[in-house]
């Protein structure tokens, strides 16, 4: 005689299938994997763009202001290329020289699996939006110095777009793939950090031009 077929929630009735709630739970708490860099990635742009708009509440001295600002956009600049876009995004570039002594622009993007880019889905969006929407503001801003005939200021303007932009251009062909394009984009950004040396040397000169004053 067969033994008596035994029902079959009794296989099943022990077994423990929450590995997908578990799991949802994890990569929710682990959405924000990098709160310092997130945070500065927004900080030193964000606090360049206040001091700006705010400048004549904390000091009435345009050198102060102006060294500021400079200083918060230069230290968002390396910030943001060096640091918050290989943690928050996986991407990054950079300028190297090879052997003969050419420079050449390398754009990376790391490859990662599909768990830890869910879990950095909200990094990644402060990322972006912060990228792009700042140098529209620095754009606006070159806009209001000309209506408003603020000329002393413009050199500054110019400065916070060229350096914010140069990091969004990068970005965006390390996103894309710019490795296909690498002497297109060489020749640009060698534009780029032409047109940067030249806003330094204008802001040199205001300066000069300002401390000659006192």
């Amino acid at each position: 005689e067969l033994p008596a077929a035994r029902p079959l929630g009794d296989d099943t009735e022990d077994v423990s299938l929450d590995f997908g709630a578990e799991e949802e739970l994890r990569l929710r708490k682990a959405r924000i994997r990098h709160p310092l860099a997130t945070f500065f990635h927004l900080f030193f742009r964000v606090s360049a763009i206040v001091t700006y708009l705010f400048c004549d509440w904390f000091s009435k001295s345009f050198v102060a202001c102006f060294v500021t600002i400079l200083l918060l956009l230069s230290f968002d600049f390396w910030s943001v290329k060096n640091v918050t876009g290989r943690l928050l995004v996986g991407l990054r570039w950079w300028n190297q020289i090879d052997e003969d002594g050419k420079s050449h622009w390398v754009f990376e993007a790391k490859k990662v699996s599909t768990n830890v880019a869910a879990s950095t889905e909200v990094e990644a969006r402060i990322f972006w939006l912060g990228l792009i929407i700042c140098p529209i503001i620095w754009t606006l801003f070159f806009f209001s110095t000309l209506f408003s005939l603020k000329l002393k200021w413009l050199a500054l303007v110019i400065a916070g777009i060229s350096l914010q932009t140069a990091n969004l251009y990068g970005y965006i062909h390390c996103k894309l793939g710019g490795q296909k394009s690498i002497s297109q984009v060489t020749s640009r950004l060698l534009s780029q950090q032409m047109f940067q040396r030249v806003s330094v040397l204008i802001t040199t000169n205001i300066i000069c031009k300002t401390y000659s004053h006192f």
